[in-house]
């Protein structure tokens, strides 16, 4: 017997609440509802969801804080915000928070479920069959594991942070193009996934900070490289 993928509904509008999670058990899945902020902290518990759906608008608290509090118990669960926002900035803040992806109301539930399909089938990604570590710089990165570790510092990457790097170390010191990594992380390269993949960019910049010897090189419409001086790679 084939187990239910687990996914964790967080929405406060009774109507559509009770749509999506009919819709998502009639396609196999299991769904937890949560009306709020606060039922959802509750039940939220690490690996227990395979998918975690979060509206942004919430009662008492709104669905940014349900994704930190999400992120400080699990780095890799994917997060997939449902809002009535369009506008850029919002979804950017809800990046910073930790979310992989958003779809805005109204949505059709065919985008919806090939969005969840998708991030199952990267929910353990390209590296998963690689084993060991590699080597950036001063920096050890574990790709199954998502740890990125230098003698100062140990970190545990969100699923998305990792595919990006793993994806980056595989054509290490050379120019990996910005379509072919938006087609392998998001499944498609229009303006705001670009914007999006400039997000998580830029959080790894950071995260590699302590060896100057490694940058993350923009190349200005063509894409990205990371750089590792020679002799320390």
């Amino acid at each position: 017997m084939t187990l239910k993928h687990k996914i964790l509904l967080v929405e406060d509008d009774a109507n559509l609440a009770f749509v999506v999670k009919d819709s998502l058990q009639m396609k196999g899945y299991e769904v937890t509802l949560c009306g709020d902020c606060k039922q959802a902290i509750q039940v939220f518990k690490p690996t227990s969801f395979q998918v975690c759906l979060v509206d942004v608008m919430l009662p008492y608290v709104d669905g940014f804080a349900v994704a930190r509090h999400i992120r400080e118990h699990d780095k890799e669960v994917p997060i997939l915000f449902l809002t009535a926002k369009s506008m850029t900035e919002d979804k950017l803040e809800g990046f910073k928070t930790g979310a992989d992806d958003y779809i805005t109301k109204p949505f059709s539930f065919e985008e919806l479920f090939y969005r969840i399909e998708v991030f199952l089938r990267r929910r353990k990604p390209l590296m998963d069959t690689r084993a060991g570590s590699i080597a950036i710089g001063a920096y050890t990165f574990d790709a199954a594991k998502l740890s990125l570790c230098c003698p100062s510092e140990q970190r545990t990457l969100t699923q998305r942070e990792g595919i990006i790097l793993e994806l980056l170390c595989r054509h290490i010191n050379n120019t990996l193009k910005r379509e072919e990594i938006l087609n392998q992380v998001w499944g498609d390269d229009d303006y705001f996934m670009g914007r999006s993949l400039d997000v998580f960019i830029s959080k790894l910049r950071k995260y590699l900070h302590h060896d100057p010897t490694v940058q993350i090189i923009n190349h200005h419409g063509v894409g990205f490289s990371l750089r590792v001086e020679e002799g320390n790679n």
